[in-house]
């Protein structure tokens, strides 16, 4: 049976949500913020006094790799890799002050400056009668995103390395910055991270994967008027407020966040600023089918050639650039990746739930440069905000969940599950109803 170290964790926990992480959008340093180094630094160390081999800590892109060697020597056990992100997202994060509630009673718990952690609003609590919650104090977040990612992977590290008995690969893990604001993993250097495959822990409750994110792209359009006297405007004024309102007009008016759940993409005007002579739209674009998000960015270009040609040449322009790229479509070819996942989960009596993560993962970045990476899970909640917590128990749950996940690479070594995804998981009826049926094109 394994017995996962779990006042280890929650002290590991513990001791890093209290280093201040907030990344910094507007940062051009590398990682953004000081505490994310400072943090890296501890969690470097940590890896030495477990016993990792090939240690690492890169300046240029800020993340820390190391690997634990495999027990088992058999090159078609092939290196599996975990990942976890130190920052945090852009709420407080100064002085946060960790509240341990032990045998969690099931009732609201006060936190500080009137807020309530109730189980009226956040109906999940209930899920977690008897064990040991942890919370912040209502005046900060308190960065289980993904804190209980890292404090969950070592204390798989921990287990593994205290029980050589246990027959796994070589399994290597990367700690990364700037998760929050999609910087990180774009600068990653994979060449230090010589895996198959791996694993993001990332948000989400236990029995999640998530292989398919958002297709994500931004864009600035902007529209240049002809400003006259509007006495005199007959035939010469050209406006740009109201170019900008035609372009809005012209998108679709349904596919907006507010109308959009599961595989939905959407579009959402960011910010929409001007006058007569000059507007400016901010725009973002999300679509989990990729023909569908080159649909939608071709609409976006479709609609600024049509008021070119109405308006006349260069009235309106646009920069659109792609920021990150669901890892579906190559997972989808490497469908082992996934049913390796679900072969652990059925081992531990986890029930699979196949989610699509509406957002994006250092698993985009990192998938795109060629190593399959879709998402698990940290066991925390209520993400990026005073009411986050996190469970003793969930982070342990982790920690035995990517030790079997380990084992299972072993075992599966000679008959790997290389099924269609589709297959392997018809018995998800979520999965089996919705996620291969083609949204609508547009």
């Amino acid at each position: 049976m394994v017995v996962i170290d779990q006042a280890y964790i929650q002290d590991k926990f513990i001791e890093y949500c209290k280093v201040n992480t907030r990344s910094d959008d507007q940062s051009k340093e590398v990682p953004t913020t000081p505490g994310q180094i400072e943090l890296l630094k501890m969690i470097e160390q940590e890896l030495g006094n477990l016993g990792l081999e090939n240690i690492s800590f890169s300046k240029k892109d800020s993340y820390l790799v190391g690997k634990l060697p495999g027990t088992v020597r058999d090159e078609k056990v092939t290196p599996i890799g975990f990942v976890a992100h130190v920052d945090t997202a852009d709420f407080n994060a100064e002085n946060i002050q960790p509240q341990v509630h032990h045998d969690y009673d099931g009732k609201d718990i006060l936190l500080k400056e009137g807020r309530v952690l109730s189980t009226s609003e956040f109906p999940s609590l209930k899920k977690h009668l008897g064990e040991t919650l942890i919370t912040a104090d209502g005046t900060t977040l308190l960065g289980a995103d993904d804190k209980a990612g890292i404090a969950g992977l070592l204390g798989m590290l921990k287990y593994l390395k205290e029980n050589a008995s246990v027959k796994h690969g070589d399994i290597w893990v990367a700690f990364g910055p700037d998760e929050e604001i999609g910087k990180g993993a774009a600068r990653f250097d994979v060449q230090r991270f010589p895996v198959e495959f791996a694993y993001t822990l990332d948000n989400g409750d236990p029995g999640d994967i998530a292989f398919e994110t958002f297709n994500a792209a931004a864009a600035t359009i902007n529209f240049h008027g002809t400003v006259v006297h509007p006495g005199e405007a007959y035939g010469l004024m050209i406006n740009a407020a109201l170019m900008s309102s035609e372009f809005i007009q012209g998108l679709p008016a349904d596919e907006v966040p507010e109308n959009s759940k599961d595989f939905d993409g959407y579009f959402m005007v960011l910010s929409n600023n001007g006058n007569v002579d000059h507007a400016q739209i901010k725009l973002i674009i999300r679509d989990f089918d990729t023909d569908g998000f080159e649909q939608k960015k071709k609409l976006v270009t479709d609609l600024v050639d049509k008021l070119n040609k109405k308006y006349g040449k260069d009235r309106v322009t646009i920069e659109l650039h792609d920021q990150y790229r669901s890892p579906g479509d190559l997972i989808k070819k490497h469908p082992y990746v996934v049913n390796l996942v679900l072969h652990a989960y059925d081992a531990l009596g986890l029930k699979p739930k196949i989610i699509p993560f509406r957002g994006g993962t250092d698993g985009d970045f990192i998938s795109e440069k060629g190593i399959p990476t879709p998402n698990l899970f940290n066991g925390g909640a209520n993400f990026h905000g005073p009411y986050e917590y996190v469970t003793t128990e969930s982070m342990a749950l982790l920690s035995r969940t990517l030790i079997e996940i380990a084992q299972q690479h072993v075992l599966l070594n000679n008959k790997r599950d290389e099924r269609p995804l589709k297959e392997s998981t018809k018995l998800n009826e979520f999965l089996h109803n919705k996620l291969y049926s083609k949204p609508p094109k547009h």
